[in-house]
């Protein structure tokens, strides 16, 4: 499990990408580079990082399923996601 910090400071990044995303979208528009380094760092969306919304991992994320690929074997085992199955031949 990641530590809560580290999930919690995602989230806080995700909520100002949300805010910042108008005026940065507008400020690309005009072309205005120093008014896109005026906000702040943790605006911009590729500071935002996919995480696991089971343990908050942040390595083997499949983004289809919202889970890193151990929690994904495992509740796919256990038959909890709909449609998927352990192949077998």
């Amino acid at each position: 499990m990641a530590k809560k910090s580290m999930v919690a400071r995602d989230e806080k990044r995700k909520k100002m990408i949300e805010k910042y995303a108008e005026k940065r979208a507008e400020l690309k528009e005009l072309g205005d580079l120093e008014g896109l380094q005026a906000l702040p760092r943790n605006s911009s969306p590729t500071r935002w990082k996919n995480r696991d919304q089971l343990s908050g991992r942040p390595r083997g994320y499949m983004r289809k399923f919202g889970l890193t690929r151990y929690n994904f074997r495992r509740l796919a085992s256990e038959g909890k996601i709909p449609g998927i199955s352990k192949s077998s031949w």
